[in-house]
């Protein structure tokens, strides 16, 4: 293999993703089988070359046994090993030439380790589902593993006729042949790679409200015994969509799913136009309702206006927790400054070692770092007074639809809409480990968004 330097793509994680290139379109081909946990697929990236030529570039991969490997249609030299896939095409691609890769894979998927534990491709007591954040996507399918590189997704799954599959994006076909289902997805939409969910199991899809003329279309696949517990649990989320558009801007994908898996699972898990929740987050009486509000949050925050590198993350926590302060205030709950004041006090008693912008990979999925960037988002809130704040959050998800940012794009954004300087107020939420004082609250809000099916916003533990 050729001995140019591999580009770090992440400082946090610098053996995922290739900067040197970026993929636009996969085209996944994939057939599971349960029973004995076998996958075999195969992967077609439609892929552009950077500013330099490529004379070798490399995928992440897990341990996979790998077929075939094609690049532009010639074989490449290639080793696998260690997660990744590193390729020398046959002849050097030229700075910004189009390029096409074909992988031919097959094993058993596992999780890939990380200090979290393991993450990506799980298999469950009758079926599998994928949770990769953040970098758990090779253990299942070949790609470029860095946030920024989004790309649109064609998935076909062929299993066994009884299991639905569930994917993120619009369901294309349903095609049964014998005892084997092939259900194909179209995700048209931008999609990094830690994105890109997945769920197999013995569920029954459900429509979750009407969406009327323009509305999102909202389904679920959900273990037929729980049912009637989910059907009290999210009751509501076809208003919390309704809600959050009218915050946020319309909402960014074709539809939303949501499934819940017949195991438990330690917390609910975004992926682009699908979230994925335990059968222990639903209980029947809305005790996760905060985390739902959560999860639909993120298809606005993460998955649309997606972090361009993992420094980041509280670009995307920060703003779903406060979602879940918003939803609690317009349905009946507790006021946002309210849930700012518990956090705050929490925080006060914790240790002052994380700073939001860039905590390290150690630190970030601490729940200070949702608690603490929920309390900057409501510090802005407070800054700017409701109407600037409202507008500033409709004209953030608008300009970055799809796209991609970091902490200096917010800064500077806000700014925009401020009626004096606000860079002491991001000095000391972003930069400065030290929890600053909790702003006086903001002027009342818009009158409350009225319940829907009666009683408060549910309260459920620590959020994901």
């Amino acid at each position: 293999m050729s001995g140019q330097k591999t580009a770090a793509s992440d400082p946090y994680f610098p053996a995922n993703g290739d900067s040197r290139y970026r993929v636009h379109r996969y085209e996944l081909a994939l057939d599971y089988r349960p029973g004995p946990n076998r996958l075999a697929g195969t992967a077609r990236l439609s892929a552009i070359a950077g500013r330099a030529p490529l004379t070798e570039f490399h995928l992440n991969l897990a341990e996979f046994k790998i077929g075939r490997v094609l690049v532009n249609g010639r074989a490449p030299h290639y080793a696998h090993r260690g997660g990744k896939l590193r390729i020398q095409p046959a002849k050097p691609l030229p700075a910004g030439a189009a390029f096409t890769v074909e992988v031919h894979w097959a094993g058993n998927p596992k999780p890939v380790r990380s200090p979290w534990g393991g993450l990506g491709w799980e298999e469950l007591t009758d079926g599998a589902l994928v949770a990769s954040q953040p970098v758990g996507a090779p253990s299942w399918y070949p790609c470029n593993d860095r946030p920024a590189d989004k790309a649109s997704y064609h998935i076909s799954v062929n299993t066994p006729s009884p299991y639905t599959v569930a994917a993120g994006g619009r369901l294309l076909t349903r095609t049964t042949k014998s005892s084997t289902t092939t259900w194909v997805y179209e995700q048209s939409a931008p999609t990094s790679s830690y994105l890109v969910g997945l769920s197999i199991g013995m569920y029954q899809t459900v429509l979750l409200g009407d969406p009327g003329l323009g509305g999102v279309p909202q389904s679920a696949h959900v273990p037929a015994h729980l049912l009637p517990r989910f059907s009290r649990d999210f009751a509501r989320q076809p208003a919390m969509m309704q809600l959050f558009e009218e915050l946020f801007g319309p909402y960014p994908f074709g539809e939303y799913a949501v499934v819940v898996a017949d195991e438990e699972l330690d917390v609910p898990v975004e992926a682009q136009g699908l979230s994925l929740f335990g059968a222990n987050h639903v209980d029947g009486v809305r005790g996760s309702e905060r985390l739902i509000a959560h999860e639909l949050a993120h298809q606005w925050f993460g998955n649309s206006v997606t972090i361009a590198d993992w420094r980041h993350i509280w670009l995307n926590e920060g703003f779903a927790k406060y979602a879940e302060w918003l939803w609690s205030e317009r349905s009946g709950g507790r006021t946002a400054h309210a849930l700012a004041v518990t956090a705050h006090r929490m925080l006060a008693s914790q240790p002052q070692d994380l700073r939001l912008v860039d905590p390290g990979r150690k630190l970030m999925f601490d729940d200070r770092l949702y608690q603490r960037g929920g309390l900057a988002v409501h510090a802005i809130r407070c800054a700017l007074g409701d109407g600037a704040f409202f507008q500033m959050l409709r004209d953030w998800t608008a300009v970055h639809r799809h796209g991609v940012v970091t902490t200096a794009a917010l800064t500077t954004h806000v700014a925009r809409y401020a009626g004096e300087a606000v860079d002491d107020l991001f000095s000391a939420w972003l930069y400065e480990p030290a929890l600053p004082p909790l702003p006086p609250a903001p002027a009342p809000a818009r009158p409350g968004y009225p319940p829907t099916n009666g009683g408060p916003a549910g309260r459920g533990r620590a959020s994901a």
